[in-house]
């Protein structure tokens, strides 16, 4: 199968939504709205386009997964903020996952990311997965999320090294992770 990797386009959202809806439908670990918090991310200030990425069958035109880094920040205890990005989510439709369309979704919005000049992105997400990409647990840098949280399921990569040394913190995400 050979697919290829592009930036999402406003036509993609309504079937984005549905391979993003369907990818979550049976996950254990998931409320089954992460379609709706992509639709939410795209109308705010942290959306970045260039970011919101997916994966297409180059035979049929079919979008088999997506993926979205959105901005954050870090707030430390001076009220410090640091700009970066998280992970969330990226969606293979099932019958499609286990064929490397997901890892080469990540890859690509990281390498984008990094061209893009930002300096980490968080991801909160399974501890045997990410750290294949070079994720590790955010509390090496001292840095949590606003909400409970297995430690070892928060990671951070730093994509300009040394970037994470001075951002000890709590992440802040938007609203709308939230609604």
């Amino acid at each position: 199968m050979h697919f290829i990797i592009r930036q999402e386009q406003e036509s993609d959202y309504e079937l984005t939504e549905k391979v993003v809806e369907t990818a979550f439908a049976s996950a254990i670990q998931s409320d089954q709205t992460e379609h709706k918090l992509v639709s939410r991310i795209r109308q705010i200030d942290s959306f970045i386009p260039e970011l919101s990425l997916v994966a297409v069958d180059e035979e049929n035109n079919k979008i088999l997964g997506h993926i979205l880094l959105s901005k954050v920040f870090i707030s430390d205890a001076n009220n410090q903020k640091t700009a970066s990005l998280a992970l969330a989510p990226v969606s293979v439709l099932p019958e499609y996952q286990n064929k490397g369309i997901g890892k080469s979704l990540i890859r690509k919005a990281l390498e984008v990311a990094k061209k893009l000049e930002f300096q980490s992105v968080f991801v909160l997400g399974h501890p045997e997965y990410y750290p294949k990409f070079g994720f590790k647990k955010s509390s090496l840098w001292q840095i949590k999320a606003p909400f409970e949280v297995p430690e070892e399921a928060l990671m951070a990569i730093e994509l300009l090294e040394g970037s994470l040394d001075h951002a000890a913190g709590i992440i802040e995400y938007p609203s709308v992770f939230f609604e």
